[in-house]
């Protein structure tokens, strides 16, 4: 049955964008300046909101309604013994996601024909609650026989192994908060907040109450947000419930981070997603608690990760089964599972300890996550994803319009619009500048304004110019990261490490003409002055390709180079290189590239080298033809149909070797 009516909203989100400003009290040292501050204009990131807007969000909604995502909320409002269950007991999600990343939209865009398709999806999902606020319909349509990974007639007994009730919970209040700050209605809100409610009341180690802990995390990050909205501790309480009972129910595996206690952590373990989850939600509670004992857990984690668990995309989860970390330097190409959420938490870890610490290092990993692997996950229209995200096919992955499982969909729908407040933080009359995306914007420096307007094509030319459009703020220390990348280092690890490409130093900063050079502090140069209106700050990087080599203790890429300009990981794939099989190819250990500038795939600069193409001639006698190895940015992949991709290009005899023995990936292999 058809609830909603969808076709029109193709046409939504026209009108112009707020400009509201402000920054949450949300216990970190530095502050972030929210998305609704900051206006995009960039030549990469313009064309994906846009496609957020016009493709992405309403696509979401679309499948949620022919999948029988609200179908699933009537039915729990009228629960019948003849109702078979099937999906995903996290089916819910993708609504209660899809709904904030629109709440974000509306924030920026305000439409009143959107928002009231929302307030329509919204009365459906209110009629699933329960009296008592529960709230999970693969359980309450049936209960006798709910979803498979559920309990019959028990709520919560399979809650730390499939049933998901807390993650439903996680997405509910992130995509309820999003919407009460985008409209000021509490309609959401306020049904999050009676599940909530049930969870505190039922969820504990108190009288009567089940100590339990989430399979799936994300309640963590959610309740202390719903604190942080409604000043009730409880919830933040909560959370700290969740963390610190960790390790101490029946449920003690790696699989969902349960073998200790999360304070005595030290490796990245188990389902890639669930981890991301967990440690941004320690963060979080941290913040607000001043817990330092998961500070330092949190930290000797991100250790792990960025020295012995990251790929050269930023991706994360080397392994299908389990969608999961693997071993140390376990980071195979082929079979890498690197998932679009994991991306996206990756994108959360980093940011939260940025907001900890202040240093540069975690925007390091965060650029490289959000310009690799994780906008690889979606297509350049907005209207196909990738669930995983391997750095090597044979021609067996495409990007799909939707999945049984949507996590990752419906994951984009709402981190892209939220792009925008990743770009500047505040910390006192400190500005940062962490991303360099043209913008407009006006930050609040203790409580007055500084306007900047900044605009370039940093993806591509590597120059950015910040013009002061106003300034109100008196004297202002502005921050700007030097990514690693350009100070020679590709992740703040010895896990990679650059074999060509600029000499000296990467970047160059001048204001008003006149150079600036001064010693960087965590990553960043500061200059603090008085700004005037009209002044400009101008940025140029070293955009030299550069060839990059992995770690000896990272088997897959020994003998192999990957290739890197500015922030981009570029990839070989089979249509920029007719004829040639991108596998047998010998790359020099220095090649001398060329950019070219191309209107193919939005706008990208493709780079060409000499290389060997290695094969048989008639005889069967092995030759090597001299041609050019063309690549293209990682994120652009199968946007042009299905065929061979590789990120990590042989250059010795040893890589050639080894890229001829990997194992494909094929699809149904699980």
């Amino acid at each position: 049955m058809k609830y909603l009516y969808i076709a029109a909203l193709t046409t939504l989100f026209s009108t112009a964008p707020s400009t509201a400003t402000g920054a949450e009290a949300h216990g970190y040292p530095i502050n972030p300046v929210s998305f609704t501050s900051v206006k995009v204009d960039d030549p990469l990131w313009s064309p994906r909101l846009q496609a957020a807007r016009d493709i992405t969000v309403p696509l979401a909604f679309s499948k949620c309604e022919e999948s029988g995502r609200y179908e699933n909320f009537h039915k729990a409002a009228h629960p019948s013994a003849d109702y078979h269950v099937g999906g995903f007991p996290f089916d819910d999600t993708d609504v209660y996601k899809t709904i904030e990343g629109a709440s974000y939209l509306l924030q920026t865009y305000p439409d009143a024909r959107l928002e009231a398709y929302i307030d329509s999806v919204l009365a459906i999902v209110a009629t699933a609650q329960e009296p008592d606020g529960y709230l999970n319909t693969s359980f309450t349509m049936n209960p006798a026989h709910p979803h498979n990974w559920m309990t019959p007639n028990k709520r919560w007994a399979s809650v730390e192994v499939l049933s998901h009730e807390f993650y439903n919970l996680g997405h509910m209040v992130e995509g309820a908060v999003a919407h009460y700050q985008a409209t000021g209605k509490r309609n959401f809100l306020d049904i999050a907040i009676r599940y909530a409610d049930c969870v505190c009341r039922n969820i504990g180690d108190g009288p009567g109450q089940l100590t339990l802990v989430p399979g799936h995390q994300i309640a963590e990050m959610a309740l202390a947000k719903l604190y942080l909205v409604t000043g009730d501790r409880k919830y933040l309480d909560q959370a700290k419930f969740f963390l610190d009972k960790r390790g101490r129910t029946e449920r003690r595996d790696m699989y969902l981070q349960s073998h200790k206690p999360v304070t005595e952590q030290d490796e990245a373990v188990g389902h890639a997603v669930r981890a991301g989850y967990m440690y941004a939600g320690m963060a979080d509670v941290a913040a607000l608690t001043g817990d330092t004992a998961y500070i330092a857990a949190i930290g000797r984690i991100w250790d792990n990760i960025t020295g012995k668990k990251l790929y050269i995309t930023g991706g994360v989860g080397a392994r299908h089964e389990g969608e999961a970390f693997g071993a140390n330097y376990e980071l195979p190409n082929h079979t890498a599972y690197c998932e679009t959420c994991a991306a996206i938490a990756n994108v959360y870890v980093n940011h939260r300890m940025f907001l900890l610490h202040g240093d540069a290092r975690y925007y390091d990993v965060l650029e490289r996550t959000l310009y690799n692997g994780l906008v690889s996950g979606i297509s350049l229209a907005g209207d196909a994803f990738f669930y995983p995200n391997p750095l090597a096919s044979d021609g067996a992955y495409s990007r799909k319009a939707w999945f049984g499982c949507a996590c990752c969909p419906s994951n984009l729908s709402r981190f892209i619009p939220s792009l925008p407040g990743y770009v500047y933080a505040t910390d006192g009359n400190k500005v940062f500048v962490n991303l360099y995306i043209g913008n407009k914007a006006t930050i609040d420096v203790q409580g007055r304004k500084l306007s900047l307007d900044m605009h370039g094509d940093y993806a591509r030319d590597g120059r950015m110019k910040i013009t002061v459009a106003g300034n109100r703020a008196g004297n202002v220390d502005l921050r700007l990261r030097i990514p690693g990348w350009a100070q020679g280092a590709p992740v703040p690890s010895d896990l990679y490490a650059y074999t060509s490409g600029a000499d000296g130093k990467g970047y160059s900063v001048s204001v008003n003409g006149t150079p600036v050079d001064s010693p960087l502090a965590d990553g960043y140069l500061s200059i603090s002055r008085k700004w005037k209106k009209g002044d400009v700050v101008e940025i140029a990087f070293d955009m030299t390709p550069r060839t990059v080599k992995a770690n000896d203790q990272v088997e897959a890429d020994r003998g192999m180079l990957a290739v890197e300009r500015g922030p981009i990981v570029y990839c070989a794939e089979w249509t920029d290189n007719p004829g040639r099989d991108i596998a047998s190819v010998l790359l020099s250990m220095n090649p001398e590239f060329a950019v070219k500038r191309t209107d193919i795939l939005g706008g990208i600069d493709m780079i060409s080298a000499k290389a060997q193409f290695i094969g048989l001639d008639s005889d069967g006698r092995l030759r090597a033809d001299v041609d050019r190895l063309n690549l293209i940015p990682y994120y652009a992949w199968a946007n042009r149909g299905e065929g061979k991709m590789r990120v990590w290009v042989p250059a010795s005899m040893e890589g050639l070797a080894s890229a001829l023995r990997e194992k494909p990936y094929r699809i149904g292999d699980k």
